[in-house]
């Protein structure tokens, strides 16, 4: 039967509740154990599909096709479980499955309430495909306190009931602020989120301090006393130079020891931390570095790349190098043409990333068409892609080639897909549908060509990636673009949907119409991520 570790955070948010989930699974699964991790999102959004990435970050795309909350990307590259949709829920998912049932009349007529029944389905959310699991770690997002969290509070503190002292533990994440006029850390944020947490019935067994400033043994035996944990349970939890370093820094700091404690497990050896030793040594002492430039729309939000960024470190620790990553206004290339190639020059490798609407996507072809004529590595995601074909279309004389995504327009090099296959049969969609949900979403499988660079870089003629669009690619071009050079290296089983192009005249040059950004980690970069740095770095070598 699987042990369950409930984890919520308090005083602020941005205490980095989903790193230390993710780093307390890769602990767990070092001493051998079995984790899975799932995120409670409070919001009663569905989903965080028709979210803003200004507002939400990125949406991280599971294989069985869920949108879902970014801190799964975390789980995934921490962990290398498979995430799915069973690993995510939100109020408004809970909500809406509840009303169906209410308005079939699954009720029976029953009065139908917070408690026991929105409970009850974040009760067996929780316990749902944990079939030969040790452990399953569940996230509540948000802060407590905030009013939206208190239902997926109250079904934690029944499952601590339901399930047994011995099968549950809870982890509080809190701030420990340092007030630089007094000179202090304060721990009275802290006494006061572990009180309104144990007001409702949920008493934490560890408290991990986030803090700026190393935690005396003082202030944490202060801890201790006032919140009602042992000493050694309280966890600080400082800044590390890399999120990849947290592991490490949390097992120095005995989080995973706590932890087995509080079940009354025995902790036994210490778990096998090599590999992450050996990723935050290669992040540490890099033989070189690159500069890569993004040319995207979302710049002032770090989290709307977050999985790109990782692969990019990922592809830097395949190559020992450091990735430095620059950050590039599409909007900007719009207004000047002079300052692409000012901005551009530097760069020892260019990638235009996903992403929707058409604002900054001039700026983004400009970006292409730069890379495509310096000989400059570049990769194209998504709808990094489609901007690719659009820029070769052009480059063939057909000034006016756009995609019907931008509206009207008489050279459709992208448009609309409305029906295409599944495991499940035909999909349909319909242009004025529904946005949540109504994307291509998730695993498919694409056939690579014999002799083309894809298919020597994966290594393979069948690979399987996650897409996240509603456009496609219009094989009507096809011939105008391998005229200009660009082919169609990859493409759908039913050879209907182009899946990658590439320029094999170029030193490298790929779009892919999925995000291979979500299926890299640290300890298995993707392939595609690792060819293009390598890519850089001998383009640094060559200006």
């Amino acid at each position: 039967m699987a042990r369950y570790i409930f984890i919520t955070g308090g005083v602020v948010s941005s205490l980095g509740k989903g790193l230390m989930a993710a780093s307390l699974a890769a602990l767990l699964q070092a001493r051998g154990y079995r984790v899975r991790i799932r995120k409670f999102d409070p919001y009663l959004n569905v989903d965080p599909g028709t979210m803003s990435p200004h507002q939400h970050g990125e949406v991280y795309v599971t294989d069985d096709g869920a949108e879902t909350d970014l801190d799964l990307g975390h789980y995934e590259r921490f962990t290398g479980v498979t995430a799915r949709q069973a690993d995510n829920v939100t109020s408004g998912r809970i909500y809406k499955t509840i009303i169906e049932r209410e308005r079939r009349g699954d009720y029976l007529g029953a009065t139908v309430q917070v408690v026991p029944h929105v409970t009850d389905a974040i009760k067996a959310f929780a316990q749902a495909e944990t079939e030969d699991l040790d452990f399953v770690l569940c996230e509540i997002g948000g802060t407590v306190g905030d009013i939206e969290s208190l239902p997926f509070i109250e079904a934690i503190r029944q499952l601590r009931n339901d399930l047994g002292r011995g099968q549950t533990v809870s982890i509080h994440v809190t701030l420990v602020p340092f007030i630089a006029a007094a000179g202090e850390l304060k721990t009275k944020p802290t006494q006061h989120s572990v009180r309104e947490l144990a007001a409702l019935g949920v008493q934490p067994d560890v408290l991990v301090c986030r803090a700026e400033r190393p935690l005396p043994a003082g202030e944490r035996a202060k801890i201790a006393q006032f919140c009602n944990v042992p000493a050694s349970a309280v966890i600080p939890a400082l800044d590390a130079k890399s999120i990849y370093a947290v592991p490490l820094q949390y097992h120095g700091e005995g989080l995973d020891v706590e932890v087995l404690k509080a079940f009354g497990i025995e902790p036994g050896p210490s778990p096998d931390l090599r590999r992450w030793s050996d990723i935050v040594e290669r992040l540490e002492n890099p033989e070189g570095e690159v500069t890569i430039g993004v040319v995207g729309k979302y710049m002032g939000v770090p989290d709307a790349y977050k999985s790109l960024t990782e692969a990019l470190v990922h592809g830097g620790i395949a190559n020992q190098v450091k990735v430095n990553i620059q950050w590039l206004d599409a909007e900007l290339f719009e207004q000047d043409q002079a300052e692409v190639a000012a901005m551009l020059e530097p760069m020892h490798g260019i990638l235009v990333p996903g992403g929707f609407g058409e604002r900054g996507s001039e700026g983004k072809i400009a970006g292409v068409r730069f890379a495509r004529e310096r000989n400059v590595p570049f990769f194209g995601i998504c709808l990094g892609m489609q901007m690719a074909c659009i820029e070769g279309v052009r480059a063939q004389g057909v000034a006016n080639a756009s995609t019907t995504e931008f509206g009207p327009t008489q050279e459709p090099v992208v448009g609309m897909i409305t029906e295409w296959m599944t495991a499940d049969g035909l999909q349909k969609r319909e242009a004025g549908g529904d946005l949540g949900g109504t994307m291509r979403l998730g695993a498919y499988t694409a056939k690579l060509g014999g002799n083309s660079v894809v298919g020597s870089i994966y290594g393979s003629d069948t690979i399987s990636e996650r897409h996240r669009h509603r456009y496609e690619v219009n094989t009507a071009y096809k011939p105008v673009l391998e005229q200009g050079g660009l082919v169609f290296s990859g493409m759908s089983p039913d050879g209907t949907l182009p899946e990658i192009v590439e320029r094999p005249d170029h030193p490298w040059f790929v779009g892919v119409q999925f995000h291979p950004e979500l299926k890299s980690k640290p300890f298995d970069p993707h392939p595609l991520f690792a060819s293009f740095i390598a890519a850089a770095v001998k383009h640094s070598r060559l200006v």
